[in-house]
């Protein structure tokens, strides 16, 4: 067979690989690449057309945007549209009778203050008078001044003085001197009349225009007076003056309607998609303007698409190398297997992008042909299904910008969507299994969800399609399924070869008998072979038990033990009808014989290229255990006392579960194959007891195996076990021939039952 050589085995690669910034790198190349098949389809449309010309095409709006001219227009109409709120003033009423009211109670007071003047005239001139009578020889005193009267026009101006100059301007002087010489009760009948006809009057609404009209009514209301005609005139004047208008402009309730009527006109949407010109329509100016504010007319280069997609695709490479950074898996360190992520990733980019061009094909549906679930099925076989699903988000807005060709904006939600479900779909069919016929499985499957899902969109669109139509859409889905499958088969190996992935198609394949390798076991090892193939049993439903891979456990453990075949007879299962050749060495060379086998057996699996996995087993299975059997032979035989670190393995430890399990697997298939007239019971307490030998030996402390896991382990190894070396009838033939036997097998069985008290680990040393 011959070699294959994967990248690791490059120089070049070798010489990069484990650099600090190659990470850094092939992300910023998984960004570069996205950012390149995605940029052509966020270049902004333009048109040139010109207002009064005839549109050859339909023409919708690209985005979604505020027509903030149209909406202002709109609303400063509802504004001007809504009429002048006017308002009752119900207590204008009031107001005015009190300023009557004002006007007879300061009248009153001048009257009053006039009367008081007159009377301390008239006291003083009698107190003069009295005084004229005495003796001339009394000494003179200061002659008494006596005031003089208030007249009529003094009150007139005391009373102007005192109301206020709004009133005196519309009231006469010879309505207050009139007023001011009136009587007493004639004052007092011309005030409740005059404030009655106001009060009467002022409790009907007043308009602006109607204030002559209701000081008229008012005039006839005071007309029913019994007072002087010189009085009624005053009353008269009064009652006009005291009536305005109480109906008045309200600006705060206009203004605040005004300003609910701009508020309820909704903002002018140009919609996403919606159809802006007709073809054969005449571009007006305002259909010119709508054009412009949607970008179709920009005539200078726009900047701002190509930075939005940049923080797109900023934020998705991002989030994509901190989840692989973070993820469990072989992606956190092994930068192989990176750089093999980046080519699945770009070449599945790469598919899209070509079969987004199709379009121009004008066939219906021919885009949902896209076979993306190639990229998730690959990186569910040779990576992880987690990174897959991961994955399948990214590709699905990727698609979503990469599809938009037919879509008005630039995201085409119905591809992003059909991408994460064909995605999805591949990786949860693959995620347990990913045999050949599994992948063709899974194309079937996929094309099954595409139909689904494309027939989910057509039902939600409620849209009139015919059944050429529906068939198309639904026939490019399904295509995609299958196309998927046939590029995954083809690609698989092509991958696995060039990065030394270790699939389940190559472990199936190193596991066929014909592999060169396990033919030389089998013909120059045939005991050991057979003895490989019972551990694999062993290891592989263990391995199934605790979540581990079984098929990797399987082939790792065909091949443990292939350093055998460099000296094989000196191992017991090889040595048939022979001497132990053992027997004639010295414990210190049958030591480093027995050592050696799991390293003679890695040189030889890296020479023939086997993956490393199977290296690892092969070089791990024994750890750094101690050749108990040699240790106290060569204890016996020598006056001191030896280390035991000179007859232990060099190790490693076992560094993965497989690998430990194999390790147990190892030591129990050759103890109990030992074991004379082997029960349950006894299977049970000789693995229970290997594993802690194991444990205590510290062999599980390099890999992540836990306690529970072990106890797992044990339980499928016993079921195993006791499915092999079940109870069954012996014939008398059968017992005739072993009591036969009996006797030329004694030594052979004393051997193996001390084997069997340390622990099966000195399989190897008989």
């Amino acid at each position: 067979m011959g070699k294959r050589t994967s990248i690791d085995h490059q120089k070049w690669w070798q010489s990069i690989k484990d650099h600090k910034y190659i990470r850094f790198a092939l992300f910023i190349l998984i960004g570069i690449i996205t950012y390149s098949l995605m940029v052509t389809n966020i270049i902004p449309e333009t048109l040139e057309v010109s207002q009064g010309t005839v549109s050859d095409q339909d023409i919708r709006s690209p985005i979604t945007i505020e027509n903030k001219n149209e909406t202002e227009r709109l609303r400063q109409q509802a504004y001007e549209s809504v009429e002048s709120i006017y308002s009752t003033k119900n207590h204008y009423a009031q107001n005015q009778v009190e300023r009557i009211n004002y006007i007879f109670d300061t009248i009153i007071h001048v009257r009053k203050e006039a009367q008081e003047r007159r009377e301390e005239i008239k006291q003083m001139e009698a107190a003069l008078e009295n005084e004229e009578g005495k003796e001339n020889d009394q000494a003179e005193e200061e002659p008494i001044e006596i005031p003089e009267e208030i007249t009529i026009q003094q009150q007139v101006e005391m009373v102007k003085e005192i109301i206020s100059e709004q009133i005196t301007d519309e009231i006469s002087n010879d309505t207050l001197q009139t007023l001011l010489e009136s009587s007493e009760d004639d004052l007092v009948l011309a005030k409740e009349t005059t404030t009655s006809a106001i009060n009467d009057v002022m409790s009907e609404d007043i308009h602006q225009d109607e204030v002559e009209e209701a000081r008229n009514s008012a005039e006839r209301k005071v007309i029913n007076s019994t007072v002087d005609p010189g009085l009624y005139r005053s009353m008269i004047e009064l009652a006009r003056f005291g009536i305005t208008a109480n109906y008045l402009f309200d600006e705060a309730a206009t203004e605040q309607a005004r300003g609910e009527a701009m508020e309820a006109v909704d903002p002018i949407i140009v919609r996403e998609g919606q159809l802006l010109v007709e073809e054969g329509q005449i571009i007006t100016s305002e259909i010119y303007s709508q054009l412009a504010l949607v970008g179709l007319l920009d005539d200078h280069s726009n900047a701002f698409p190509y930075i939005g997609l940049g923080i797109l695709v900023i934020l998705l490479i991002g989030m994509l190398a901190y989840y692989l950074g973070d993820a469990k898996t072989s992606l956190q360190k092994n930068n192989t297997h990176l750089l093999m992520f980046t080519i699945i990733y770009s070449l599945t980019l790469l598919i899209m992008k070509l079969v987004s061009l199709t379009y121009m094909i004008e066939v219906t549906g021919i885009t949902y042909m896209v076979p993306v679930a190639m990229g998730t099925m690959l990186i569910t076989i040779l990576l992880h299904s987690r990174v897959a699903l991961f994955t399948s988000m990214v590709f699905a807005i990727v698609a979503s910008v990469i599809f938009n060709e037919q879509s008005t904006g630039i995201v085409d939600y119905t591809h992003g969507i059909y991408v994460f479900f064909s995605s999805v779909a591949g990786v949860f069919f693959l995620s347990k299994s990913n045999r050949v016929i599994r992948i063709l499985q899974a194309g079937l499957f996929v094309g099954g969800l595409n139909v689904l899902v494309i027939a989910s969109f057509l039902l939600l669109k409620s849209g009139q399609y015919g059944w050429m139509e529906i068939g198309l859409n639904l026939g490019f889905a399904a295509l995609s399924g299958f196309v998927a499958a046939v590029l995954t088969l083809g690609l698989l190996p092509f991958l696995e070869a060039g990065f030394g992935v270790l699939s389940a198609t190559k472990l199936i394949e190193l596991s066929s008998p014909n592999h060169p390798l396990l033919r030389k076991i089998l013909l120059e090892a045939p005991g050991t072979y057979h003895h490989s193939v019972f551990v694999a049993n062993l290891a592989e439903g263990a391995c199934e038990s605790v979540g581990a891979n079984g098929l990797l456990a399987r082939v790792g453990a065909y091949y443990h033990d292939l350093g055998k075949t460099k000296r094989p007879h000196f191992f017991i299962e090889n040595q048939m009808k022979i001497d132990n050749p053992h027997d004639k060495i010295s414990p210190q060379l049958s030591k480093t014989i027995i050592i050696a086998h799991p390293y003679d057996g890695a040189d030889l699996l890296r020479e023939y290229r086997l993956p490393k996995e199977i290296i690892g087993i092969a070089e791990q299975h024994h750890g750094t255990t101690l050749l108990k059997y040699f240790y106290h032979k060569a204890n016996q035989e020598s006056d001191k006392s030896i280390p035991e670190e000179e007859f232990r393995y060099p190790g490693p430890k076992a560094q993965t579960k497989e690998a430990a399990i194999v390790g147990i697997a190892d030591c129990v298939e050759a103890a109990v194959r030992s074991m004379n007239k082997p029960t349950p019971a006894k299977i049970e307490t000789l693995v229970k007891k290997i594993i802690n030998d194991r444990l205590e030996d510290g062999q599980f402390d390099e890999c992540d195996i836990t306690l529970k896991e072990l106890s797992i382990v044990a339980k499928s190894i016993c079921e195993t076990l006791q499915g092999t070396f079940h109870t069954r009838i012996e014939y008398p033939e059968e017992v005739a021939e072993k009591a036969k036997e009996k006797d030329n097998n004694k030594e052979i069985e004393r051997r193996k039952d001390e084997q069997d008290k340390n622990g099966g680990n000195e399989k190897e040393g008989d």
